[in-house]
């Protein structure tokens, strides 16, 4: 695949169905590659003054900032309202070379029915991050909004500003970095992002960026570079270091989906997921935690906790309804649970101010 073919690509293969998602291609050597491959679809629309390309289809509706701050450091900001089940999956032009990290936060809301026949927002947020050369496949499903903060940073930048003191385990970030491909995500491990976030949408959304926003922006975006390597040493992912295949990268992403797809019954089996991805259980499971540092059934289980954290603060479902939507058998369980992974009761939380 090249930028020159790109658009005969695209005629195939833009937002074509498959297992129930339509797919959304992008390239991305580098950031330049991306946006140049973005602007050749038939649906964009490009505000160079504002730097934004923004579309809006049936499927989806969505718009990206971007913003080079420095060379080799950009930001590109992207605001998407899913109509649809979209799948994104991006790709290399192999005539370019590839040399950018992407470091990207995301805060997901999605619509949870209440009783009444409303729904009630919930978040989801995650980081990722990803090394050259690796392709990921993101699935967004219907009625999902997000908002992802990615930035992209070149091999010689991160050479020369991820070494200063502010970063603890500099050596082993260097070290990381010049790893082989991967893809690694972590769950919401900054509450300090969100605010980070909010504070750099007020700014891209401005009319007319000042030099000081500007300024502002590029500021904003480091500290979310530092927010992240001050919070992912939670597990032993980045000093261990590991590196898939892209296709394993893609059945990693397919077990995600059926996983969270599957949300509201009991943990549905390794064995189910691994015959539905077409892999064996024994490396689904060590792959699956090399990305996401957890097993499947804790993911599983991590996940249904912080649905129903958000339920019990926002909600009035009782516990006993909560318990339910997590998977647990009685109330008491659940209870048990949710005060072993947040420090406190359900009780004692849903009066909790948020």
């Amino acid at each position: 695949m090249t930028l020159d073919n790109w658009p005969k690509h695209i005629q195939k293969y833009l937002f074509l169905l498959k297992d129930g998602f339509f797919q959304f291609p992008y390239l991305f050597n580098s950031p330049q590659i991306m946006l140049d491959s973005m602007l050749k679809l038939p649906i964009t629309r490009h505000f160079p003054e504002k730097r934004l390309i923004t579309f809006n289809t049936s499927l989806c509706k969505a718009k990206m900032y971007y913003r080079e701050m420095d060379q080799g450091f950009w930001l590109l900001t992207f605001y998407l309202n899913m109509k649809e089940n979209i799948m994104a999956l991006s790709g290399y032009d192999k005539k370019q070379s590839s040399e950018y990290y992407l470091l990207t936060f995301s805060i997901f809301e999605y619509k949870f029915p209440l009783k009444d026949g409303s729904a009630l927002n919930l978040l989801s947020t995650c980081w990722t991050i990803s090394k050259p050369n690796t392709e990921i496949s993101s699935y967004f499903y219907k009625q999902a909004n997000g908002k992802f903060f990615s930035i992209a940073i070149h091999k010689d930048w991160a050479k020369k500003n991820l070494t200063s003191k502010k970063f603890k385990q500099r050596k082993t970030i260097l070290n990381f970095l010049n790893g082989k491909r991967g893809s690694y995500t972590w769950l919401d491990i900054s509450q300090k992002a969100h605010e980070v976030g909010a504070e750099l949408s007020d700014l891209l959304e401005k009319e007319n960026n000042s030099e000081a926003d500007n300024i502002a922006i590029k500021k904003k975006s480091m500290k979310l570079v530092t927010e992240f390597f001050d919070n992912c040493f939670i597990d032993t992912r980045i000093e261990d270091n590991i590196s898939l295949t892209n296709l394993d990268y893609l059945n990693v992403s397919r077990a995600e989906k059926i996983i969270l797809q599957n949300l509201h019954l009991p943990f549905i089996g390794i064995e189910y997921i691994a015959k539905e991805v077409n892999m064996s259980t024994t490396k689904l499971k060590a792959n699956f935690k090399a990305v996401f540092g957890f097993s499947m059934l804790q993911y599983h289980k991590e996940k249904n906790m912080m649905l129903a954290e958000q339920l019990v603060k926002k909600s009035d479902f009782s516990i006993q309804e909560i318990a339910v939507v997590a998977g647990y058998d009685s109330a008491g369980r659940f209870a048990s649970s949710f005060k072993k992974r947040f420090g406190k009761l359900p009780s004692e939380a849903r009066f909790q101010v948020i």
